[in-house]
């Protein structure tokens, strides 16, 4: 597992943070709509409350829909959680979209998320110096604004940046710390690490300590490799509205534990370094996770002509 991390999403309660905690994962994740169909939690109170439960892996975002949020805001509460949580917290950020009602509730035009995004990044790093701000900008000018105190990490958290498509691939290399994609296959992800190193290069940027995350479905049962899919197929069905039964292999990561070990080897090879896992079952979350902490992840390995 050398120059590999990982993460899981899905604790919501003390006893689970406790107990995952003491195993070799490195990384807890919340998500959260202000708006969704679903319904879920809002997700700066639920960073706040993951700080709370945990005490030594590093918690973040999974992700924050930005341009919903006035950059001070992020600032000031990633700030304070930071400091509280002994500069454990990464801000993981992304436009959204699929659910318009959140902009309208928000009243953000859903066409100024990608700029709004991208001016909001640089200017929360400015504030996190706690010093005065001034900034002449489009969406945010703010005059003679100090926010502190400062975060515990100096510069503050990471900020990795999640999405799918080219423009997010392009805010990653340029402004962000990390790239985190969602609902890829390891080929698409070896595409996005080479369009992101292009960017950056063209821009002249060194991505020494860029993170390499990825946000992937993972479901386990070696008694039923194809109920696994199956299963996956639903819980993503029911979580983005759509029928994932055709294209699930190239979505997720299902199957038996040698199906599920060989796939997740090949998103390293892609150049993964940070696997953040989210459990695509609602009854055998533990199972998994002890299946995944037990033996694959250990399994996993950066191979030299790969890196």
């Amino acid at each position: 597992m050398t120059g590999l991390r990982f993460g899981l999403t899905g604790i919501t309660r003390r006893e689970d943070a406790a107990a995952v905690e003491a195993l070799p994962i490195d990384s807890l994740w919340v998500g959260g709509h202000v708006a969704a169909p679903n319904g879920s939690p809002e997700v700066v109170v639920a960073l706040a409350r993951l700080a709370a439960l945990t005490e030594r892996v590093r918690i973040g975002t999974s992700i924050l829909l930005l341009p919903l949020y006035p950059p001070a805001i992020v600032a000031k509460a990633f700030a304070d959680v930071d400091r509280v949580s002994g500069g454990r917290v990464t801000l993981g950020v992304g436009i959204g979209g699929e659910y318009p009602a959140e902009f309208r509730a928000c009243q953000i035009p859903v066409g100024e998320r990608g700029p709004r995004t991208d001016e909001a990044i640089g200017l929360i790093r400015r504030f996190w110096t706690g010093e005065p701000v001034t900034h002449d900008g489009r969406f945010y000018p703010v005059e003679d604004v100090r926010i502190h105190p400062a975060p515990t990490q100096p510069g503050g958290p990471p900020i990795i940046v999640a999405g799918r498509k080219p423009p997010a691939m392009r805010r990653a290399a340029l402004i962000g710390d990390g790239w985190m994609p969602y609902l890829y296959s390891p080929r698409r992800y070896a595409a996005s690490v080479d369009t992101i190193t292009a960017y950056a290069s063209e821009a002249g940027r060194d991505l020494s300590g860029f993170e390499w995350c990825a946000f992937v479905f993972v479901n386990i049962d070696d008694d039923d490799g194809d109920g696994a899919r199956e299963e996956t197929a639903r819980f993503l069905g029911g979580t983005y509205n759509q029928n994932f039964s055709d294209m699930l292999t190239s979505v997720a990561v299902a199957g038996t534990g040698a199906e599920v070990t060989a796939r997740l080897q090949e998103f390293v090879d892609a150049g993964v370094r940070h696997l953040i896992i989210t459990t695509a079952t609602r009854d055998r979350w533990w199972p998994v996770v002890h299946r995944l902490t037990d033996e694959i992840l250990p399994a996993l390995t950066v191979r030299e002509d790969a890196a």
